[in-house]
């Protein structure tokens, strides 16, 4: 009997996940398969992972809490490691998988990986659902014309309707065992849990925190406090479970509509929205331009005029640069996995500026450590910081010593982050002998 495969990646949730609907309406047997990619465990050519231990810690409870939820749905999640294009090709060969079906995906890599796999089974049916962003490519129309800027953008989807979300499927077709050599999540080597870390993975927590910070009055005041180094309610904190889908980014917008609608509209909620127009836009810079958004020129034509120093980028690394504000951010970066949105501008600012590094360098190493590590965002705004993406004025230059007296005058921040903190070893997820002796080609 024919069989339909749900391959989980930016999607992991129950809510508003078209994915998982269109994958129930063919009512066969439904594997629901998440591919933990042996490459974001090995060393780029940077020398960095793809996934540090607090990525890989979000992640598990992430998929964890996945779990629980399809197990309440009759379902089961297999959570298998290796070359996502040979674990579906397995998957495909083994259950006579009539049907593959994925969440749509900005990600040059995620999509070689589809096309390669749509090419191979040319007679089988794929099926991309759009869940990870608030319009599709129907209602911009852009035929491949991105504007230039986020200000054509956002002047460009004003009067667009937001695609509306899914409710939520109480039946799901039964699963199939797999029978091709996978492991159990319960299998899988545990890692030590960092209390540092300040977000929990999972779908349940993120709709948590979503009910939560809307239930406050902090939405009123975002604009505000929204450059705060490290106030917790300074702003939304929703980028975690925004960035691996255990929240969907059209369910946040409907809370703030629903926020508005009862305690009103003023600049700062406005400005949320303006911030979650960033994050749209960033997706469909990745989705045109692809591998430009790993190449040094970025889409432009000129080459930064900065290099590679590797011990220059060790020192940026390591938070043991020339400007104190910076080295603080680095270390809350790497010991909780997080920094907010204006602690990420000075240190990408001081990498290509001050100590003009390539920066690709940094976006790499923030794609190691984020737990909110999304690729169009990350990389479009390295980009961004860089002068060679989408920035009009061509890149961004922070005064570090100015930056520090407006958002750290006291030195609380720098106070409480720049000193010597232990850093968390790499996760070594697997037994050697499980990691297949292939090339890694991510970021070129």
């Amino acid at each position: 009997m024919s069989s339909t495969l749900l391959w989980l990646n930016n999607d992991l949730r129950i809510h508003d996940n078209a994915a998982l609907a269109l994958a129930a309406e063919y009512q066969q047997p439904l594997i629901c398969l998440f591919c933990v990619d042996i490459r974001w465990l090995k060393n780029n050519r940077y020398g960095n992972r793809s996934m540090s231990d607090n990525r890989w810690q979000f992640l598990s409870e992430s998929l964890a809490d996945l779990q629980t939820s399809l197990i309440h749905m009759e379902q089961q999640l297999y959570i298998v490691p290796g070359l996502p294009t040979k674990v579906i090709s397995q998957v495909i060969e083994a259950h006579d998988v009539s049907h593959i079906i994925r969440s749509q995906h900005c990600g040059y890599y995620e999509n070689r990986d589809w096309l390669f796999l749509k090419k191979k089974y040319s007679k089988k049916i794929f099926c991309d659902a759009i869940t990870h962003t608030l319009f599709n490519k129907t209602q911009l129309g852009l035929e491949g014309n991105l504007p230039s800027s986020f200000t054509k953008f956002r002047k460009h989807v004003d009067n667009l309707e937001l695609i509306p979300t899914i409710g939520i499927r109480k039946v799901l077709p039964s699963p199939l065992r797999l029978d091709i050599g996978q492991e159990d999540s319960c299998h899988l080597r545990k890692l030590a849990t960092n209390a540092a870390l300040p977000f929990k993975g999972g779908e349940t927590n993120g709709l948590i925190h979503l009910n939560h910070y809307f239930s406050s009055n902090h939405p009123s005041t975002y604009k505000e406090t929204r450059n705060a180094l490290d106030e917790w309610s300074s702003s939304c904190k929703l980028s975690p479970w925004l960035a691996n889908g255990s929240l969907s980014v059209r369910t946040v917008v409907n809370k703030l509509m629903q926020y508005e609608k009862e305690h009103g509209t003023n600049d700062s909620t406005e400005w949320i929205f303006f911030e979650l127009l960033w994050r749209e836009y960033f997706q469909w810079y990745a989705h045109q331009h692809q591998k430009r958004l790993f190449a040094f020129k970025g889409i432009g034509k000129k080459r930064p005029l900065t290099s590679f120093c590797p011990q220059r980028f060790k020192q940026w690394c390591q938070g043991q640069t020339n400007w104190p504000i910076v080295n603080a951010c680095i270390k809350q970066l790497n010991h909780t996995g997080y920094l907010s949105n204006r602690g990420r501008q000075l240190v990408a600012s001081c990498l290509v500026n001050e100590l003009s590094l390539d920066w690709r360098c940094g976006a790499a190493y923030f794609e190691q450590q984020l737990i909110d590590y999304d690729v169009a965002s990350n990389w479009g705004n390295w980009q961004y910081i860089a002068g060679v993406g989408a920035d009009p004025r061509g890149g961004r230059h922070f005064n570090l010593d100015k930056q520090t007296n407006l958002y750290d005058p006291q030195k609380t921040f720098i106070r409480t982050w720049d000193k010597d903190i232990q850093p968390r070893a790499y996760l070594d997820a697997f037994d050697a002998a499980d990691w297949p002796d292939e090339p890694s080609d991510h970021q070129t």
